[in-house]
């Protein structure tokens, strides 16, 4: 049994997906919907996923709360809302009153493409994220690797706040150059609330190249700082499709933790994340 605690899906004809653009993403250009992920889903083990927002405008969350109602895969949703706004409990309370509100986990915002570096860190970003620890959920970080030291502030100044690192912050696969990244990702593993994702890589490296071998020095600074019982597996598809198929990111996952015993195994492939998601 394994929990994908991270993908997406989309509908061009329903709403334009304005990051993707440029030749590098055009494969990204079409539709991508639960149809199309299940059968990947099912043939490489997996029962149950988190559908994670892509865009941030509102309309989306309630769309993915009632895709989770009805499809039997989805068992959570990283939706997102505008933290900033000032009746944010307010709407993340309208949020679970909808069809398939039960299915909302946690929140994310597009850290990564915010200006400033500190922007987890405006007062009023503050008393969202305090909205999001009181209505019981989590909070996913999607961001560069030079935003990880706003990222271990946060998490320090707000513990009762499950942070989930996606993607393992983005680390500089591609150029090879890790240490101010690793010695960022341990400053944040130290802090007890919060947990990160073997998600993304793929991406991170050079797409036409990658190889196991490329990703390993990262993944394995992750299971050192985090642990098992902190890391969970997630496929980032459809983004990762750029990269690899579905297949073998999982496959992939599962040689980079070959060494690990079966309990761990099991705590990265599905126990974190249910846990963590209360799947």
């Amino acid at each position: 049994m394994t929990v994908d605690a991270h993908h997406h899906v989309w509908d061009l004809s329903v709403r334009d997906q304005e990051w993707i653009t440029g030749p590098a993403l055009r494969p990204l250009r079409r539709d991508f919907s639960t149809a199309d992920l299940e059968p990947q889903a099912r043939a490489a083990g997996v029962d149950r996923t988190v559908l994670v927002q892509t865009i941030t405008v509102a309309q989306e969350t309630p769309e993915f709360l009632a895709l989770a109602e009805t499809h039997e895969l989805i068992a959570g949703v990283v939706g997102w809302t505008d933290l900033t706004r000032p009746d944010v409990a307010e709407e993340l309370a309208r949020l679970r009153e909808l069809p398939g509100g039960r299915y909302l986990k946690g929140i994310r915002h597009q850290v990564q493409s915010e200006p400033d570096p500190e922007w987890l860190l405006r007062p009023d970003v503050r008393r969202g994220l305090l909205a999001v620890a009181d209505a019981g959920l989590v909070y996913d970080l999607i961001v560069q690797a030079h935003q990880l030291p706003a990222c271990v502030k946060a998490a320090e100044s707000l513990p009762g706040l499950t942070f989930v690192l996606d993607h393992l912050g983005k680390p500089p696969i591609a150029s090879g150059d890790h240490v101010p990244w690793a010695t960022a990702l341990r400053a944040l593993a130290a802090l007890p609330n919060t947990v990160a994702k073997l998600s993304g890589l793929v991406t991170e490296a050079d797409f036409a190249s990658w190889t196991t071998a490329d990703l390993r020095p990262y993944t394995d600074v992750a299971l050192s700082a985090f642990g098992p019982d902190r890391l969970m597996f997630g496929s980032d598809w459809p983004v990762c499709t750029l990269a690899a198929s579905y297949a073998r990111v999982a496959e992939t996952a599962e040689l980079l933790l070959d060494e690990l015993g079966d309990e761990e195994r099991g705590a990265v492939f599905e126990r974190t994340a249910a846990r963590v998601y209360r799947l």
